[in-house]
């Protein structure tokens, strides 16, 4: 059986495989698991789960949530996605949520970084300050 250094190196060479012009696609990456699991090894549950992981972090990586307080218009949200893929790269994959309990602001979560102007943010961390004070 192999080691999980070995089966994580597999893991990415596999994941590289699946790369098309730097961007995960997804015909090949099932291709690659129905392989892996047609070839019969030991260590092969082991070696997709490292794959699966990579796949979402590449997922997790091309997305981004906008939550809001009330509905944004249609030009904000062109505005928003445009800056979005100007930072983080084109193909972002994103999401506008409505969310009362911010009272106000927005909240931006895009790739692993969040940006929260909300109002109920600011009031946590004003409500944090005055704790810390005591």
């Amino acid at each position: 059986m192999k080691n999980s250094k070995q089966l994580r190196r597999e893991a990415k060479r596999l994941f590289d495989w699946c790369l098309v012009e730097g961007v995960l696609n997804d015909a090949k990456a099932r291709e690659a698991v129905q392989k892996v699991l047609a070839a019969n090894r030991r260590g092969r549950y082991a070696l997709l789960s490292y794959f699966c992981r990579l796949v979402k972090l590449e997922r997790a990586r091309h997305r981004a949530e906008v939550e809001s307080a009330t509905a944004l218009p249609s030009s904000l949200q062109a505005v928003i996605t445009a800056s979005l893929e100007r930072l983080y790269g084109p193909r972002m994959n994103t999401s506008f949520v409505l969310n009362p309990a911010l009272i106000g602001g927005m909240r931006i979560q895009a790739a692993s970084d969040v940006y929260d102007g909300s109002v109920r943010f600011g009031l946590a961390s004003l409500e944090s300050g005055f704790e810390n004070r005591n």
